[in-house]
């Protein structure tokens, strides 16, 4: 499909330097799960990138998508949106994908038709590497009822809240740390924060 250049939104100012700014922010939370980043600090500048799908896809799913994706890495968007897949495909050459069981990267826009996360791919114990990411909308990183966290890079335990996650989600992410070191990471999105949830996380459901 051709790209619509009239509707085409900016990417990154600095592509090398943005890119690099937001990959640390990403590693930053995933070594710290359940602990809110913001990609305010990597993307200081860039009032063009955060006009361009305002009320659509946060910042830092769109910033987070630009760093990590290329060609190699096909992606799959739960919600079709031309100009967001088109601005996928401009700036960072991004494989979009209809098939979620082949996507490097995902992007669900709407928790309330959130797909079974068994459908995506898991790696295998070989190459646990090939397991997806999934980049998750919600409402608030700082609402919702408390769920404990346990695991790598928490100091003993952590009570985090995100707000629109079914117990449903929960419980499916639960079976699918049991197969460890096969398993799905997730990052949860709202504005221009993110809180990082690796396959390691531990999160206690009543």
């Amino acid at each position: 499909m051709q790209i619509d250049m009239t509707t085409l939104v900016p990417g990154f100012n600095d592509p090398v330097h943005d890119a690099q700014r937001v990959f640390r922010a990403l590693l930053d939370a995933l070594a710290r799960p359940g602990s809110i980043v913001s990609l305010d600090a990597a993307l200081p500048a860039n009032h063009a990138m955060r006009d361009g799908l305002a009320g659509r896809v946060p910042l830092a799913a769109f910033a987070s998508l630009l760093a990590l994706t290329d060609y190699s890495t096909p992606v799959f968007l739960a919600r079709d949106d031309r100009t967001f897949g088109d601005a996928l495909r401009f700036h960072a050459s991004s494989a979009l994908t209809h098939k979620r069981d082949e996507a490097a990267f995902v992007y669900i826009d709407d928790v309330s038709q959130m797909p079974s996360l068994d459908g995506f791919a898991q790696g295998e114990p070989e190459t646990p590497e090939d397991a997806a990411t999934l980049f998750i909308r919600v409402p608030s990183l700082t609402e919702g009822e408390p769920l404990v966290w346990r695991g790598p890079g928490i100091d003993e335990a952590s009570t985090v809240r995100v707000a629109g996650l079914s117990r449903e989600f929960w419980r499916e992410r639960a079976a699918l740390t049991a197969q460890f070191p096969c398993g799905i990471d997730c990052y949860l999105v709202a504005g221009a924060t993110l809180i990082g949830l690796p396959r390691t996380t531990q999160v206690e459901v009543n």
